[in-house]
């Protein structure tokens, strides 16, 4: 009995979802590269404040390669 709720489930989820993927055309694109789509609505200030981060308490965030605690990246 429990399988059968888990596969109604997982099937009302498949259709649900699946009418979300969709191709964008070329001419659409440019809706989804505004600035209010991004993530991160400021990337380079994000960016700097992981470096201040990453330089006190010495060692390198999992977002970059770099180490260091000297701030010397």
């Amino acid at each position: 009995m429990k399988r059968s709720k888990w596969a109604a489930a997982a099937a009302l989820l498949g259709v649900v979802t699946l009418p979300g993927c969709t191709t964008v055309e070329p001419w659409e694109r440019g809706n989804l590269a505004k600035p209010h789509m991004a993530l991160d609505s400021n990337p380079i200030q994000t960016a700097s404040r992981e470096h201040i981060n990453d330089s006190r308490q010495a060692m390198p965030s999992g977002s970059s390669a770099e180490g260091g605690g000297c701030g010397c990246n």
